[in-house]
């Protein structure tokens, strides 16, 4: 069954569109979710969670990526999920995620508008759709996916050296054309 198909059971109140989610998007889910808060039974109740949350955003949202609009809820989730159980402590590769993406994107603080939210989504997808396609792997690899510095060398048959420094420049890259745009 395609997207379409499984949007439209959603629109439908069909409960079969939940476990066509999960056929085709559990392992996906779950990866995201797994690589944020390195818990299985965590991980397994952010994806559930994924699906109720696509079951009730859907109608009024129809997605037109159906991936990656359970890719985002997973996530959103997933980070929230974890942002409770370490309220009181930090560590883990989550934090170092946030705190890189931290010099470049939270210099003005969090944007206070649903405008200037959508203008600084908008302005990041178009920088991360214009990297060189191994760039935009690694940075979606360890921005995204939040994998390990390390794991992203081994996928990638470079040195961590490398990745770290590759990482860094892109990072550079995004602040320079975030103060471009006046979102910094």
């Amino acid at each position: 069954m395609n997207d379409g198909q499984i949007i439209e059971l959603y629109w439908n109140r069909d409960e079969q569109a939940i476990s066509l989610t999960e056929q085709q998007y559990g392992t996906y889910c779950y990866s995201i979710a797994y690589g944020i808060l390195h818990n299985e039974e965590d991980s397994k109740e952010s994806v559930n969670d994924t699906y109720m949350s696509a079951w009730n955003s859907m109608p009024p949202h129809r997605p037109s990526v159906l991936k990656t609009f359970l890719g985002k809820i997973t996530r959103r989730l997933s980070i929230d999920r974890w942002r409770r159980k370490n309220a009181e402590k930090r560590g883990g590769e989550i934090a170092e995620v946030f705190e890189e993406l931290s010099e470049c994107v939270s210099r003005r603080g969090n944007p206070s508008t649903e405008a200037e939210k959508k203008l600084l989504d908008e302005t990041i997808s178009h920088f991360v759709n214009g990297l060189k396609d191994t760039e935009q792997r690694v940075f979606l690899c360890r921005y995204w996916y939040a994998e390990s510095v390390k794991d992203i060398a081994k996928r990638f048959g470079f040195t961590e050296s490398k990745v770290k420094v590759m990482l860094m420049r892109t990072r550079n890259k995004l602040r320079d054309k975030l103060e471009t745009e006046g979102l910094l």
